[in-house]
């Protein structure tokens, strides 16, 4: 999708920006900017759109973000209810690569950094000891003030520097474009249908009328700023969905794969393993595993 460019504001007196949110929603742009993001979710569950990616977000997760990445939290349908108690939570830190001066990244003790900025233009997301370390610290730095918000700061990169326990996000090389007003109005319109109306057949016709365009322009539009077609990017949302079902451990398989959208088990069983690499059950097993061990 064409991301639309997105000024971080940062205030005069400070080298990078870190703020607390708590909102409605994350909302709905696609975006990017020249600012590598820290993004820690608090709270809050649905669907990020990470460069290639599309998968379910939910509490906890810890995210780096390189720079001009584009990116965007896609909250369920429930938070976009006006809904007085429920919000979103999250601390977020933008920083330029040398907002800490640029002979910062030249010295030869820092030369993790670099290396760590290289890795994040894939994006990054963080697990184990390293995600509970990343959380304490992007508290600690959210509170801090002068010289001790820098000493944080810089205690975030040397952890994420260091650290093995993080999985890529991207997982192939994507062209990304700066985008007008009108063309990003029409790629969340796309988005915010399909989110809503995943679970029901989607006709071609049908998700080109709500773009205002032909048949014919769509799939080509699409295709050239998603690098995918429609029916793929529809799957892809199908199979996050299945994946959260999946591990809420609440349904039978059999009633996940009709209730995201899929009319026959052997088809949802085809395109869940050509997504994730794995069948459905492996996919629980691994999670449930990974629950009981923490």
């Amino acid at each position: 999708m064409k991301p639309l460019f997105h000024k971080v504001p940062v205030k005069l007196q400070s080298s990078f920006s870190i703020r607390h949110d708590v909102k409605p929603n994350f909302g709905t742009i696609w975006h990017y900017h020249p600012e590598l993001e820290l993004h820690y979710n608090i709270s809050g569950e649905g669907v990020k759109f990470i460069g290639d990616n599309i998968s379910n977000f939910s509490p906890g997760e810890i995210i780096l973000l390189g720079e001009n990445l584009p990116h965007t939290w896609r909250c369920n349908e429930e938070y976009f209810q006006g809904t007085p108690d429920l919000n979103i939570e999250a601390i977020v830190i933008h920083f330029l690569p040398d907002c800490l001066g640029k002979y910062l990244l030249t010295l030869p003790e820092a030369y993790l950094i670099p290396k760590l900025y290289e890795k994040a233009k894939s994006g990054m997301i963080f697990y184990g000891a390293t995600k509970e370390k990343l959380a304490r610290l992007m508290v600690s730095a959210n509170e801090a003030t002068n010289l001790d918000k820098i000493i944080v700061l810089l205690s975030i990169l040397k952890t994420m520097a260091e650290t093995e326990e993080y999985k890529t996000i991207v997982t192939g090389q994507t062209a990304f474009y700066q985008s007008t007003e009108s063309d990003t109005i029409r790629l969340n319109k796309v988005c915010t249908y399909t989110l809503s109306n995943y679970k029901k057949d989607i006709t071609l016709e049908e998700i080109a009328s709500i773009s205002n365009l032909s048949v014919t322009s769509f799939c080509r539009y699409f295709k050239m700023m998603t690098k995918k077609t429609y029916y793929d990017f529809l799957i892809e949302i199908r199979i996050s969905h299945a994946c959260r079902a999946l591990v809420e451990d609440k349904l039978p398989t059999e009633v996940i794969c009709f209730d995201c959208g899929f009319n026959n088990v052997s088809n949802f069983y085809r395109h869940f393993k050509k997504v994730t690499g794995i069948t459905p059950l492996e996919y629980k097993r691994k999670y449930l595993s990974k629950v009981k061990q923490a």
